[in-house]
């Protein structure tokens, strides 16, 4: 019994964590820190279930952004194959290759980071974690009034490749993707929301590479059916939540109210500095 709130827990941090920018990575971590607190025997392996319930959230997603995913690709090779329609698919096409390009940042590092264990001991510092939840509430304070006046379209090439960069720095545990991404968006001039759509239309390619990459391992693992329940039942209830509070976080960017956010992680932070 306690094996399986312990999984519903990660599972619904994951999910409600996951699309707001609060670090879906981090809270994970500070969960885990405070079960093992009360647990010292805790038996998960938060890999394996960072990777399952990531997933969930990447499903969810995928479903929200569906009709602008499927128009992109329909776009995209559309104007390969047919010239005369090349004309009126070229924003599409374009706008194909920013996210490509804004995606490339992340994944080197996160390549590298991955092969060489950079981040392994960030992870196990829960007072960093807390430093970098005070880091996104400066970010987020910084952008609250902004409004931006470009639309998905009119991102340039430029505005993608810093966007990519500020979702490099968001590999760092405790800063947030989307709060990084939306941050940097809103500093290119980009209107709330569509700096919220190019936020989470990165996260699915980014998601992807994070899901093949932990593949090996989830392939590697000798668990029982058991537990194997419990990873499924977590990844669907982070994928539940990712849904609903993609589309909650939706209303908050467009009302402009990522200050709440701010105040949230400078709090967050600092019980986190002071008391794990």
């Amino acid at each position: 019994m306690i094996a399986l709130i312990q999984y519903i827990l990660l599972g619904i941090m994951q999910g409600l964590t996951e699309p707001i920018p609060v670090s879906s990575s981090g809270h994970v971590l500070i969960l885990k820190t405070i079960l093992e607190k009360f647990n010292q025997n805790i038996d998960i392996d938060f890999s394996i279930l960072a990777t399952i319930t990531n997933l969930g959230s990447l499903i969810a997603i995928t479903i929200l952004f569906r009709k602008e995913i499927i128009t992109l690709i329909k776009s995209f090779f559309t104007y390969i194959f047919k010239k005369e329609q090349r004309k009126e698919l070229q924003q599409d096409f374009n706008y194909c290759w920013k996210i490509v390009l804004a995606t490339i940042p992340a994944g080197i590092l996160g390549l590298i980071a991955t092969k060489f264990d950079l981040l392994d001991k960030l992870e196990e510092n829960v007072k960093f974690i807390g430093l970098m939840l005070l880091v996104t509430a400066v970010f987020l304070f910084l952008i609250k009034d902004f409004k931006g006046k470009k639309k998905e379209r009119e991102i340039s090439f430029k505005d993608a490749i810093i966007i990519g960069l500020y979702q490099m720095i968001a590999i760092t545990p405790g800063i947030s993707r989307s709060g990084a991404t939306i941050v940097g968006g809103m500093f290119q001039n980009l209107k709330r929301e569509t700096a919220f759509n190019f936020s989470f239309i990165l996260y699915i390619p980014i998601s992807i590479a994070t899901s093949i990459l932990g593949i090996k391992d989830l392939l590697e693992i000798s668990a029982s059916s058991t537990t194997w329940m419990l990873y499924i039942l977590s990844a669907t209830i982070a994928g539940v939540f990712t849904y609903i509070c993609t589309k909650w976080f939706s209303k908050i960017v467009k009302e402009g109210k990522l200050i709440y956010f701010s105040i949230y992680c400078l709090i967050a932070g600092l019980l986190v500095i002071i008391l794990l």
